[in-house]
């Protein structure tokens, strides 16, 4: 048989993967931001002796390098969509990023969590007008950072094929982590401020590090979260039931035609494959319930196998 003839039956396993993802950029404009911000808030802390802005900018470089992270997933993702070792694409190096910045977040939740605890115990004297500032200013920062991420525009951007993922699978997973990352620090920094201006006018000093432990559980719930969705995608959970249930859907007919296997996986944010084995009583090639499962749902990389019912000998 002729080369060409079997072009029809291969296809890219890249699902997209090989074009510059939105969140790519937008993660890299925050990482020039927050890597600026920890520049000037070490270079202040030194010049001007204050512990408060040098904390705060080392706090930067952390997430900036947390960021780093979820960029360097966009950057391999893309450049290796085509690398034929990867079965089913890049498409889970998203998910792998995403996961690694939750592991982040809880380091981050746990060590805010500590020295919260520790302050709670031994308070340290406070300059306030000077931590209010910063806590100012990396509001503001932090803010922008959200702003620029915008991960709650990703939550329905598809509007098409909603009832075709669930909620966790229609994720970036990693503008997700990168968001979560900034949202911390615009939560800490929200917080500090509350709890700057009542030890200032009230004299409780105590408020800084309770605000700590609650910035700290509201963090290590955000993490929480997204190891559960990313692991799901990274241990290849089935698809979700919905999903599962419109294939059936799709094929099945009562006596004549049922679904005996049936296996849903993502392979990246919002990309599902699926291995599908049916018994028929007039078997019909693969192709025919192909189309008739891309009449109602998308499906990417789907494998088909069909077989006859048993005979009743």
């Amino acid at each position: 048989m002729q080369e060409h003839k079997l072009e029809a039956w291969k296809h890219s396993h890249s699902f997209g993967q090989d074009q510059k993802q939105q969140g790519e950029a937008r993660t890299l404009i925050v990482i020039a931001i927050t890597s600026s911000m920890m520049v000037v808030e070490i270079a202040a802390g030194l010049a001007f002796g204050s512990m408060a802005l040098l904390a705060d900018g080392l706090h930067m470089g952390s997430h900036a390098a947390a960021l780093g992270i979820n960029a360097f997933a966009y950057v391999y993702a893309r450049k290796h969509a085509q690398n034929e070792k990867y079965s089913f694409g890049t498409g889970k190096v998203n998910t792998l990023g995403g996961y690694t910045g939750a592991v982040l977040l809880a380091v981050f939740a746990a060590l805010m969590a500590w020295e919260s605890i520790v302050r709670l115990f031994n308070p340290v004297s406070i300059a306030f007008n000077q931590a209010i500032f910063v806590a100012v200013l990396g509001l503001l920062v932090n803010g922008a950072s959200v702003f620029i991420l915008g991960v709650q525009h990703d939550h329905s951007h598809d509007h098409g094929h909603e009832h075709h993922h669930d909620h966790h699978h229609h994720h970036d997973h990693n503008l997700m982590s990168a968001y979560l990352h900034v949202l911390a620090d615009a939560l800490t920094s929200l917080l500090a401020i509350i709890a700057l201006l009542i030890g200032k006018y009230y004299g409780a000093i105590w408020m800084d590090p309770l605000m700590g432990i609650v910035g700290a559980i509201l963090v290590a719930r955000w993490s929480i979260g997204l190891l559960k969705s990313t692991s799901s995608v990274l241990l290849d959970e089935q698809g979700p039931q919905e999903t599962r249930d419109k294939i059936r859907q799709s094929i099945e007919e009562e006596g004549i035609v049922q679904v005996v296997d049936l296996h849903v996986w993502s392979v990246g944010p919002g990309i599902h494959s699926a291995m599908i084995s049916v018994v028929a009583m007039d078997p019909m090639p693969p192709s025919h319930y192909k189309e008739k499962l891309q009449q109602s749902i998308r499906l990417d990389h789907l494998t088909v196998e069909v077989h006859p019912y048993p005979s009743d000998d």
